[in-house]
């Protein structure tokens, strides 16, 4: 299926719908394969030990996983969370931003399932890998 948005309309439409997160998240990539999206890492992701924490990995898998269905289906803010599974590998490095990798497994009427890989901005080992399910509302009858 094709995206229905450029990166600028996204992040345009990220910043109406979640205002609160505003600026945490930018799109590097947007296409039929692969979205790519980072977390720009600040203070207020660092958990003791100064590496991210895993409340923030989350953030970054699940708006990047809500990101790649929207890209397809459109507008449709109250697609949510209905799975998601996290395996966290390493520790992420410190003092730079971390990146998502997501890919849109299926995409069916009601549900749409992603693989997201995250790493930390020019490594290649991945730091963590999720798995999630997001529920589509049904189209509204006019």
């Amino acid at each position: 299926m094709a995206i229905t948005f450029t990166i600028a309309e996204m992040e345009d439409y990220l910043a109406d719908v979640f205002p609160q997160v505003d600026g945490m998240f930018g799109i590097d990539r947007m296409d039929e394969n692969l979205l790519v999206m980072r977390l720009r890492v600040s203070d207020a992701h660092l958990r003791p030990g100064g590496t991210v924490s895993g409340p923030s990995m989350f953030a970054l898998v699940d708006v990047a996983a809500y990101v790649a269905t929207l890209a397809r289906i459109g507008r449709q803010a109250l697609t949510v969370t209905t799975h998601c599974s996290i395996d966290f590998m390493r520790k992420p490095e410190a003092g730079v931003d971390l990146l998502a990798e997501a890919r849109l497994l299926k995409l069916g009427r009601s549900l749409s399932v992603t693989d997201v890989l995250l790493y930390s901005e020019g490594s290649d080992k991945a730091v963590a890998h999720a798995s999630l399910t997001y529920s589509i509302p049904p189209v509204a009858m006019g």
